[in-house]
């Protein structure tokens, strides 16, 4: 080797080790960028709540009895209270609507709006009705708020009233939306019996039970306290009120959302407005964790469970029915069950970060319309003179309703909606569920928790299982149930579907 060669070694070598020194820095620096904690990186839990009024002029209509009045005083505003949840990768909004339901296309005309102002995806937001029966006719066609029970509105042109609602369920969620902060979130269950009773029953033998489509039933809603002839109830109950509770990262509470399966209380004056035990535990359950006068303020929302076939009168009691004045009744289940809601809410542990995942489907449902011989009986009905004796005390007026349902369609799209959050399933059904429904969800579910919000994303009527329909009675009477008899059946494989998909997508 010469010195020629010995001299360009030396830069070679030179330049090797200058080469392993950069990448040795470079390795080192990566890694400990990687290592440290980044607040660009960290998942954060959000949520926020708002609230909007939607309570209508004195002078609308008042449905939930057999025929509409006016409405005279406003006891308590109507409400549409809205809590936003974020989980960094997915945002839903659920809302619940002090109204006795809500059309589909009420609750699609708000979710455009709150798509069009926010970006936030019309299937992530569930938008549900309480079914307070002293609220406005929520109907497209007011001159037929006296078939409410069983008229289900085709027309999607909407009424003053409906545009006004669906414009605040919008602001409700913006300002919602709005209020998002990083947030904790925890869920619980209650129970609460005492106020939970199934309202058909089986009577002895021999008692015949007239329907007003000119048969007979085996069963009978709201029989009467005390009446000798009662069997035994003809479904199950669920005394759970399931429910969730979300805070700030300092603890200030945000919102909480219950769900029981209680129909509705009622007991108000005639001709006033009230958002009924529904509106009264929002404001309770704000009293007693301290939430009162919070800036954001506080949200507190009760939804409607699987209570189609269930309200809080205990048919059967062998004691004589108290009487209660007006309001008293709603003021005592609202009171006792937020008082059982707090006992649970006091031991929950809460997360700071939790998976969120919504899926929406819809499935084809057929409608159930009149055969022939029906719309015959029906046109009899309406033909027979005021002096003849009656079949039953609503015969005419169920005749209407046939009538006017012989032009539905042979089938509709039909929403279904399941949420969850973290090992908690919420389903979401548009129609007045039963309570076994309810019990089937949760048994069956794949989350540790489960409960469903009913009258969701509209309503189509009452929905008994097929059992509960060869039994009859008023939920099955066609009028006020609108969809297929099997109907249960396809709604429960479906949402145990969607459960199953989610439950897979948390779990990533």
């Amino acid at each position: 080797m010469n010195d020629q060669d010995c001299q360009g070694l030396v830069p070679l070598r030179h330049r090797s080790y200058t080469t392993v020194v950069i990448l040795l820095f470079f390795h080192t620096f990566f890694f400990l960028l990687s290592a440290a904690p980044s607040q660009s990186t960290e998942r954060v839990f959000q949520a926020g709540a708002a609230t909007a009024d939607i309570t209508p002029p004195l002078g609308s209509l008042i449905v939930g009895g057999w025929r509409p009045v006016p409405a005279a005083h406003i006891h308590d505003p109507l409400m549409a209270r809205c809590l936003v949840l974020d989980d960094g990768q997915t945002r839903v909004a659920i809302v619940v609507v002090d109204s006795v339901a809500v059309p589909r296309h009420v609750f699609d005309r708000a979710k455009r709006l709150i798509n069009e102002a926010t970006g936030l995806s019309t299937k992530n937001m569930l938008m549900s009705a309480t079914h307070t029966h002293s609220g406005p006719n929520p109907w497209s066609e007011p001159e037929r708020a006296d078939l409410f029970w069983g008229y289900l509105s085709l027309s999607t042109e909407l009424t003053d009233y409906q545009k006004f609602m669906a414009e605040r369920i919008a602001d409700g969620v913006r300002s919602a939306l709005n209020n998002l902060e990083p947030a904790k979130i925890g869920w619980g269950v209650a129970r609460a019996p005492e106020h939970v009773f199934s309202r058909r029953w089986f009577l002895r033998s021999g008692v015949l039970l007239p329907n007003p489509h000119g048969g007979y039933d085996e069963v009978q809603m709201n029989p009467g306290v005390g009446n000798a002839d009662l069997v035994r109830a003809a479904g199950p109950t669920d005394p759970e009120v399931s429910f969730i509770s979300v805070q700030s990262r300092q603890g200030r509470p945000i919102a909480l959302l219950a769900n029981y399966s209680l129909h509705y209380v009622g007991g108000v004056s005639q001709g006033e407005i009230s958002a009924d035990y529904f509106g009264i535990f929002a404001s309770k359950i704000a009293e007693i964790i301290g939430a009162r006068k919070l800036d954001p303020p506080f949200v507190g929302i009760m939804s409607n469970g699987t209570s189609g076939d269930i309200n809080n009168i205990n048919w059967g009691s062998k004691a004589e029915p108290r009487r209660y004045p007006p309001y008293r009744k709603m003021e005592i289940v609202a009171s006792s069950v937020a008082a059982d809601v707090y006992q649970e809410y006091l031991t929950l542990e809460y997360q700071e970060w939790v998976p969120l995942r919504m899926v929406e489907r819809e499935i084809e449902m057929k409608m159930r319309v009149p055969s022939p011989e029906q719309l015959e009986y029906a046109r009899q009905i309406m033909n027979k003179p005021d002096s003849e004796p009656k079949h039953h005390s609503q015969e005419q007026t169920y005749a209407e309703m046939v009538l006017g349902i012989a032009d539905y369609p042979e089938s509709i799209p039909f929403p279904l909606q399941a949420v969850a959050i973290g090992d908690l399933g919420i389903a979401a059904i548009p129609g007045e569920v039963f309570a076994e429904t309810g019990l089937e969800l949760k048994r069956r579910s794949p989350f540790l928790q489960t409960f469903t919000i009913s009258l969701a994303n509209g309503s189509y009527g009452y929905i008994p299982t097929p059992e509960q329909h060869q039994l009859g009675g008023y939920e099955t009477w066609l009028g006020v149930n609108r969809i297929e008899i099997r109907a249960t059946n396809k709604i429960v494989a479906t949402l145990l579907d969607m459960f199953q998909e989610l439950s897979s997508l948390v779990r990533e």
